[in-house]
């Protein structure tokens, strides 16, 4: 397999030694500001020969990087978030480009074994309406968005899992949390790559589950392996699907 990276700072020069470790040729990195990628945008040259390009850029440019490398026929993974809201428009030029495109808010196969064990466990408390459910993120000092999509996605797992719970709430609190709601709460400082936890509490106890990133490396290989899967797939597709076919 040939890919190219879309995005050239630290996740695509991850992500390139990720794919050369696996024996994954990378044919170009394309990035308009990074003096280190091979091209400043999509080209001929740029996508020849590639299979998949893995696009980790800006949300601002996720969309036209999207496009670009189905204009080329190519199969696409993204770990961009922030362009959610425009899935019907990225599943039409998917579909009319005949081509394959999987999506994550973390491609992190430790995160992703995460969001499974979060669904079977709000499946269990769904029983039991002793329990409230909240939620924290936790991310380094630079990270542009919040709540990370990661936490979303935990936050929709639990919407689908638990009827007492109806809605996410993602801001800050100034009163009394309706028993429907849902917080997840973001905290930014620091250098942490990633973490999210999940507590059911009662008053009696506290069950927890967390994820802790070590570094973004866990990231870097699960997009590696994202573009592995869906070199021979055409469609719309979801880290979700993935996970339950390798499962």
């Amino acid at each position: 397999m040939k890919i190219s990276i879309i995005g050239y700072g630290k996740m695509g020069q991850l992500i390139e030694k990720a794919a050369l470790e696996r024996k994954i040729e990378v044919v170009s990195t394309i990035d308009p500001f990074h003096p280190d990628a091979t091209h400043k945008a999509f080209s001929d040259a740029a996508m020849n020969g590639v299979d998949v390009c893995i696009c980790f850029s800006q949300p601002a440019v996720a969309m036209e990087n999207m496009a670009d490398a189905c204009r080329w026929k190519k199969q696409v993974v993204v770990g961009t978030t922030g362009w959610v809201e425009q899935m019907d428009q990225v599943e039409q030029m998917v579909n009319e480009n005949g081509v394959g495109l999987v999506y994550s808010s973390n491609f992190s196969i430790g995160v992703n074994i995460f969001f499974k064990i979060i669904e079977l466990a709000s499946q269990v408390v769904n029983k039991f309406d002793v329990y409230d459910i909240l939620g924290y993120e936790a991310h380094h000092n630079r990270k542009l968005d919040s709540p990370s999509g990661t936490a979303v996605t935990i936050g929709n797992i639990l919407l689908d899992n638990i009827d007492r719970k109806t809605a996410l709430f993602e801001e800050k609190l100034d009163r009394k949390i309706e028993p429907h709601e849902l917080h997840m709460a973001s905290m930014r400082g620091g250098n942490i790559p990633g973490t999210h936890a999940l507590l059911f509490d009662s008053e009696f106890d506290t069950i927890e589950l967390k994820h802790t990133a070590r570094s973004r490396t866990g990231f870097a290989v699960g997009s590696v392996i994202a573009a592995e899967w869906i070199q021979d797939k055409k469609g719309l597709f979801t880290e979700a699907d993935m996970m339950k076919q390798l499962l």
